[in-house]
């Protein structure tokens, strides 16, 4: 399947479904400096390898991947300072950790086709 728009990267998709999921998960947290800060780092996630795309070129496009990775590492890490502060449960923690990790992973995927 030729990739088109960045509409069509899987990692595109999988990043949505996490910021949805982080959106979800933290919608009631009240503390505005943690859950502004995750819930950045998920959409810049989707974001960059948007940007990325758009760009055209593969040079570009890497590097905005290798952006977004970074912020995977960054939602991953926030997940578990959430866990120490009681702001999700370790169901909602496992889960949104393990698709960080898939997203990250198929961010490297990409980056090693390009």
């Amino acid at each position: 399947m030729r990739i088109e728009r960045f509409e069509d990267v899987i990692a595109w998709r999988k990043a949505g479904e996490l910021s949805f999921k982080i959106y979800n998960v933290f919608k009631n947290c009240k503390d505005y400096g943690f859950n502004n800060q995750i819930q950045r780092a998920s959409v810049s996630v989707m974001n960059n390898i948007a940007e990325g795309f758009e760009r055209k070129g593969n040079k570009e496009f890497k590097y905005f991947l290798y952006v977004a990775k970074g912020s995977c590492g960054e939602v991953r890490s926030m997940l578990y300072l959430g866990l120490k502060l009681n702001y999700l449960d370790s169901y909602n923690f496992r889960e949104l950790y393990n698709l960080s990790l898939e997203v990250s992973r198929l961010i490297s995927g990409f980056v090693k086709t390009l």
